[in-house]
């Protein structure tokens, strides 16, 4: 008999070829599937709720898979923490749910973080883990353009070329923006994202902070619908995908 678990899982992306699965097995999911199937001896599909790019971290990216083999969570959790060393992946909890669960169809909404260190100094222990900027960034200026990206729009302007999803529209329910010391933090939650779209609107929020875009440029770029208007698509390595609510 299958039974459904659900991980939840936290990485860094650094050394991984984003989340799905690649030719050469540089992905996280490839390390995975290896893991689940020198435990249980089963090949299966892993279904996620997101998949972030090389070099994109999760704090609390979620997965399902179906398993024959009779184990428990605490069982589950141990083996594949155990089997993933020495790789920077971590099983945080294992959850057996019904057949009716889905790690992405039924997620009602993904929190994404953006990480800016505000500082003109390399970084040393944090490198991978931010993007530095040196010019000292208008806090105030970013948040409130950022309201104008809050709601229903279509963000063709923020989405990659790459994108697969069928309609450009989507909805942002919350964009906060706060600032500890050197650490800036763009914290955006929507049900669901275009390809890119995080890293876009940080890319052209941080234009905004350093005046080099006023504070209405946003919207006005928001409203023509056009990608090649957009600022810099921020680096990966300033992107958590921070939890998945059910």
């Amino acid at each position: 008999m299958l039974v459904r678990w659900k991980l939840a899982i936290e990485y860094n992306g650094l050394p991984f070829n984003g989340w799905q699965s690649q030719k050469d097995k540089s992905g996280v999911q490839d390390f995975l599937s290896e893991a689940i199937k020198n435990f249980s001896n089963e090949s299966v599909k892993i279904f996620a709720a997101g998949r972030t790019d090389s070099g994109v971290h999760a704090l609390g990216q979620v997965v399902h898979f179906e398993l024959k083999r009779k184990t428990d969570e605490n069982e589950l959790r141990e083996a594949l923490n155990s089997h993933l060393k020495p790789h920077p992946i971590a099983i945080l909890s294992v959850e057996k749910v019904d057949n009716e669960f889905h790690a992405r169809f039924s997620a009602i909404k993904r929190h994404y973080q953006y990480k800016i260190i505000n500082r003109r100094a390399p970084l040393t222990l944090d490198k991978g883990r931010y993007w530095r900027v040196g010019k000292p960034l208008n806090i105030k200026g970013m948040i409130e353009s950022s309201r104008d990206l809050i709601g229903n729009h279509n963000f063709t302007t923020f989405r990659s070329t790459h994108c697969q999803s069928k309609s450009p529209i989507k909805t942002i329910d919350s964009i906060q923006i706060q600032q500890d010391g050197l650490e800036i933090s763009i914290s955006i939650s929507a049900k669901s994202f275009l390809h890119n779209q995080v890293r876009s609107i940080a890319g052209s929020l941080k234009l905004v902070g350093e005046g080099k875009w006023n504070e209405k440029k946003i919207k006005e770029i928001l409203n023509k619908e056009d990608r090649t208007l957009c600022g810099p698509v921020a680096p990966p390595e300033g992107l958590y995908l921070m939890k998945v609510d059910y």
